[in-house]
């Protein structure tokens, strides 16, 4: 918890394994309006040799839900200054920084910003990396849910129609996505995994309004990665982990390759998984991640 003006935030946090102190702790950041639930597939396995944080971003799930600033550096600032006041506040100093998709986007731009911080950046199906083509047939086209959601918003924010739904959010969700009930069904038999989702972006729509500030359509950025990723130093390793069959651009990573010809940058992608890689194939996600951390120490 911190002070902001005359307001205090509070970033809801949940350590796995904390007494496992002698090897760099191991940060996970969500996507866009997820949380630190869905990392319940990756939880046991990544915490088994190393303290384990992951946390609700500034303005999703159960963390503060402050005003964030319109325009897309301030609000990509607003994001990557709770990140680095989250670190001071939890005593963490360095760590394995891991973002999936909108938490990629942000983890990188905290790495250009707090490199001393990063022992080794992972960024899966990160979000908001390649420019806007000029071409619409180079566009490779987002799922239909996607491209639903934004025909039905409009200029509203991203995930208004779940707010106006009420009860029948989780319902709608269900509908929507009817895969991710799929991906947790090892967890959960019911529909909790639909009414978590619902319930994280529910409420006022704080990080949501910052992410619309800093997205052009769904798919890109107003200020794209690509641009500045080689601002991270040299010595910051970068791995990127993508679904076979995600619907964000893969070859990102040989383009990243190509800014940091001095740096460590591995791309992979994983059989069998889309954009929610660490929940479709989690055994192949966790293993690995948790070679890229033992190869830190």
């Amino acid at each position: 918890m911190w002070k902001r003006g005359s307001s205090s935030n509070k970033i809801w946090t949940v350590t796995v394994s904390p007494e496992l102190q002698d090897r760099t702790p191991l940060v996970m950041v969500h996507g866009f309006g997820g949380g630190v639930g869905l990392w319940i597939l990756n939880m046991d396995s990544l915490s088994a040799r190393r303290t384990l944080h992951t946390f609700d971003l500034l303005g999703f799930g159960r963390s503060s839900r402050p005003t964030f600033p319109r325009d897309p550096e301030g609000a990509e600032d607003e994001f990557v200054t709770s990140i680095e006041t989250w670190r001071e506040t939890m005593g963490i100093p360095t760590m394995i920084l891991l973002g999936h998709s909108l938490g990629g986007f942000l983890a990188t731009s905290y790495s250009i910003k707090y490199p001393d911080r990063v022992k080794h950046l992972i960024l899966v199906d990160p979000w908001g990396f390649p420019l806007r083509p000029t071409d619409p047939s180079e566009i490779r086209a987002p799922p239909t849910w996607v491209k639903a959601v934004a025909s039905v918003l409009g200029r509203s924010n991203p995930l208004a129609v779940l707010r106006v739904a009420g009860p029948w959010g989780p319902g709608l969700v269900q509908r929507f996505r009817p895969d991710f009930k799929r991906k947790f069904a090892d967890f959960f038999e019911d529909d909790t995994i639909s009414e978590y989702i619902y319930h994280c972006n529910a409420q006022n729509p704080s990080g949501e309004t910052a992410f619309k500030a800093m997205m052009e359509s769904f798919g890109w950025a107003r200020r794209p990665m690509l641009e500045r990723i080689h601002l991270i130093r040299k010595d910051v390793p970068i791995t990127m982990i993508y679904g076979a069959n995600t619907w964000i651009d893969t070859s990102t990573g040989k383009k990243v390759k190509l800014q940091r010809p001095d740096s460590y940058v591995r791309d992979m992608e994983i059989e069998g998984a889309s954009h929610h890689v660490y929940a479709d194939q989690p055994h192949i996600f966790n293993a690995v991640v948790e070679e890229i951390c033992n190869s830190v120490d």
